[in-house]
């Protein structure tokens, strides 16, 4: 497996590098098909945020499947056991999952209709270099790609980012967005055809909210 680390507002030490090497074989006897791991150590430099300052993150990429961990801690060794931690789990529902449905067996989802404010999804971005919000929606952007456009000296930014993605069902949605750790996952219905989010709301109870036109609602 592959194994890329890098920093944010730091500089990796080869102690830390050593350490990320003798624990991803945790990834690799859970998952064997692990293709590549990327681990970003991200320091953040407010004072106020000590006890958060270092945040690592962690994305491993297993044939089509994408599973991604973070933690935050007062240093990177804690941070890295905690994110571990977590993906770690979350790779040990993708393999029991894959046992269930070789055996014919699906786990039943709660789902609860209800309604939602998603919040956006953070991702990598890169600058657009004009400064107007038109440009945020009116250039043209290939799969993956991303641009991000801050409105004058204003704190706004707005951010657009194309994701190809196949139509699937609500539970296979529910399951996509356990394995990246958010609370919310956007997707197009394989049923209905319609652009909808899932997203949790408390204990196991889980939302659906969908969109669409009202001329299409009224056909």
């Amino acid at each position: 497996m592959e194994i890329v680390v890098t920093g944010r507002h730091t500089q990796i030490k080869q102690k830390f590098r050593d350490v990320v090497e003798s624990k991803m074989n945790r990834v690799t006897a859970i998952a064997p098909d692990a293709q590549r791991a990327q681990i970003v150590l991200t320091h953040e430099g407010n004072p106020r945020q000590a006890d958060t300052a270092k945040r690592v993150e962690i994305t491993v990429i297993a044939g089509r499947t994408v599973v991604r961990a973070e933690a935050s801690s007062t240093d990177e060794f804690s941070a890295l056991d905690m994110a571990l931690d977590k993906l770690t789990l979350r790779l040990r529902r993708t393999r029991d999952r894959r046992k269930d449905h070789r055996r014919g067996y699906t786990n039943p989802v709660p789902v609860d209709m209800g309604v939602i404010e998603p919040e956006a999804e953070e991702e990598t971005v890169e600058e657009e270099p004009n400064n107007s919000p038109a440009a945020a929606v009116a250039s043209d952007l290939g799969p993956g790609e991303s641009v991000e456009v801050q409105v004058g000296d204003t704190p706004i930014v707005i951010r657009r980012k194309l994701h190809i993605a196949e139509p699937m069902t609500i539970d296979e949605a529910l399951y996509e967005m356990e394995l990246i750790g958010h609370d919310f996952f956007l997707f197009v219905n394989k049923e209905t055809g319609r652009p909808s989010v899932v997203y949790h709301r408390h204990g196991w109870s889980y939302g659906v909210f969908e969109i669409d036109t009202p001329e299409n609602v009224a056909k």
